[in-house]
């Protein structure tokens, strides 16, 4: 391993507003400096010309500051076992600038501290401290440069975990219910507890995460689309109905609403200017440009976390543009927020009364301080502009037991793009066609986000509630829209005959959703699913939500070209399986030679388990 020097990680303004964090916690700190430090996997040892082109390539940002001899360093570095966003961009860099030797970069940042006394910071106080300095979920600390060697360890799979009914009883699916934060209600535990009865045989922790994400309230929507009773007299429509009455009354020009991952509405004829499929060069294409749009919140990771809550709520809103029909493209976006008393320092309002809030959900003010960087910065990165959006606080107590309030803030990410005649409904998926995901690796983030934004703000366990936010990587994403944008350029010889975005649940949301619309199953391989953290038990390589995938039906007659996409345009891509006549969810397991799902569909999404609330 190699470890190379860096520049200036932080800018001043943003080491002013760390230091001020840093002082309301530990006075005692009189400064502080951060600088990127590179550690280098090789193959080999590196000539001095390879040298030389490495350190030019990390060699960006202002010019690091001397430390004081005095200071206290620490040192922020990815967790072990993991790949950051950072590392996959910055080693394809490498490799196609000829540094074959090199296997993967990786970067850390060192924390230096100067104290008034003249002293180290000790434990207690080094403890105050990290939730300033590094993100729980994706990092760690280190005193030595050296140590971190385990960046590049590798680490086994955890085993699969079943939960015993058949001894246990209903009871043991309760315990799991809340050790693994499910979110389930008792009807669906009853309804679970009798199929696997039916089944004979105990559930996987695979197969419960997998359902307890696809049917939460956040993937399912059941209470909008619940039945009914008000005065003994059952309702003819349930909310969403209602609310889809005004389209079914005139539905006008709209061309998609309700079943996809955005809305279509017939929009004009233009000049659309792409890549031509034949000669791969840009031209104008005179065509009906139709308008697809969506609006959706990202509430609860916003709360945890908002620069990384906030990104991924305007990443997840990308993704579901271009997820619409057989591929779509994003164009401009929004971004909204609404929070309860700022209580800003120095300025607070007559009518700022604290009513307290629960400890893992961050103050309206940090909200509002982070979020919108979050929202903006991701939006920039990826390459479309968000034009517009909206804020606002609000907080008034009721009485002694009754306060209204945003303590569990709004966060809104919208916006809108553009979509062909031929691609607005996504085509029924045929017996054989190859399943795919693209995009990004497995990394054990945002697992069980879907159950968790279900839940009442601070019913759950802190640490689940952390767990549940994704982290952003809008290059990748970009990468993946490139993909996408090339096949729906292809016109009727587009290879995508469905796709969709994998968010809350990850795949085990995702790849259901998938080939339940087409009435098919699907036997598929854990194993080929790109994992950068490959110690993950089953259920976490299945269940989180890394950022950014999408999950594709191909025909198999047009895999190659797609395939020959993704290459091009550096987009990882795996084919996990094949969709099947029979509805049956099939997830073999080659490490350990078992199955981690055996599910019939109907039990995963029936009727009785939509109904189950």
């Amino acid at each position: 391993m190699l470890i190379l020097p860096g520049g200036n990680a932080l800018s001043d303004f943003r080491v002013n507003k760390l230091l001020s964090a840093l002082q309301s916690c530990v006075p005692a700190i009189s400064s502080v400096d951060s600088r990127y430090v590179h550690f280098a996997e090789t193959s080999a040892v590196l000539d001095k010309k390879e040298t030389a082109q490495l350190d030019a390539l990390l060699n960006y940002g202002s010019t690091s500051k001397n430390t004081p001899d005095n200071s206290f360093g620490l040192i922020v570095i990815p967790r072990p076992g993991t790949i950051s966003p950072w590392s996959s961009k910055a080693s394809d860099i490498a490799h196609n600038s000829g540094l074959d030797k090199i296997i993967r970069l990786e970067r850390g940042k060192v924390y230096s501290f100067n104290m008034n006394n003249g002293d180290t910071l000790n434990e207690e106080q080094i403890t105050l401290l990290k939730p300033h300095i590094h993100d729980r979920m994706t990092e760690i600390l280190i005193s030595n440069e050296n140590d971190a060697t385990t960046l590049f360890a590798m680490t086994e799979p955890a085993e699969l975990n079943q939960v015993d009914i058949m001894v246990g009883g209903i009871g043991a699916l309760k315990t799991a219910n809340i050790e693994m934060g499910l979110a389930l209600s008792n009807d669906e535990i009853d309804y679970l507890f009798t199929s696997f009865k039916r089944l004979g045989r105990n559930p996987s922790d695979v197969e419960l995460m997998m359902f307890a994400q696809a049917n939460s309230e956040h993937c399912r929507h059941k209470i909008f689309n619940a039945e009914w009773t008000i005065d003994n007299v059952k309702q003819e429509h349930s909310l969403f109905k209602m609310i889809r009455q005004t389209h079914e009354a005139n539905p006008g020009n709209v061309l998609s609403a309700y079943h996809d991952n955005a809305a279509v509405m017939a929009g004009f004829n233009g000049a659309r200017f792409f890549t031509d499929p034949d000669n791969n060069q840009y031209g104008y294409h005179d065509e009906d440009i139709h308008i697809l749009m969506k609006v959706e919140t990202h509430n609860h990771p916003t709360a945890i976390s908002p620069y990384p809550g906030a990104a991924t709520g305007s990443g997840g809103e990308i993704r579901d543009e271009a997820a619409t029909g057989r591929g779509a493209k994003p164009k401009a976006g929004l971004s909204g927020f609404a929070v309860s008393n700022l209580k800003i320092p120095g300025f607070e309002q007559a009518w700022e009364t604290d009513n307290g809030k629960p400890d893992r959900i961050v103050s309206a003010l940090d909200i509002m301080l982070e979020g919108p960087i979050g929202a903006a910065a991701y939006n920039n990165e990826f390459g479309r502009p968000a034009l517009c959006g909206y804020f606002r606080t609000y907080e008034q107590r009721k009485n002694e037991s009754l306060i209204y309030g945003y303590h569990k803030p709004i966060m809104l990410a919208g916006g809108y793009g553009m979509i062909r005649e031929s691609d607005v409904h996504k085509q029924d998926i045929p017996t054989g066609a190859k399943l795919i995901v693209l995009g990004g690796p497995a990394m054990l983030i945002g697992l069980g986000g879907g159950a968790a934004s279900s839940m009442a703000s601070g019913s759950s366990d802190a640490s689940l509630d952390f767990a549940s936010v994704q982290r952003d990587n809008p290059e990748m994403e970009r990468r993946c829209q490139e993909v996408i944008d090339r096949c729906w350029a292809l016109g009727d010889n587009n290879p995508i005959i469905s796709i969709h975005d994998v968010g809350a649940g990850g795949l085990s949301n995702a790849m259901p959703e998938l080939v339940s619309a087409s009435n098919r199953g699907a036997q598929l391989e854990l194993r080929e699913i790109p994992n950068d953290e490959p110690g993950m038990s089953p259920m976490g390589v299945w269940c989180n939500e890394s950022q950014e995938r999408y999950v594709l039906a191909i025909s198999a007659e047009q895999l190659d070209r797609f395939t020959s996409l993704c290459k091009r345009e550096r987009a990882p891509y795996a084919i996990l399986g094949d969709a099947t006549e029979k509805e049956q969810l099939v997830l073999n397991d080659a490490h350990f030679n078992n199955q981690a799902i055996d599910i019939p569909m109907s039990v995963l999404l029936g009727e009785d388990a939509k109904h189950a609330t």
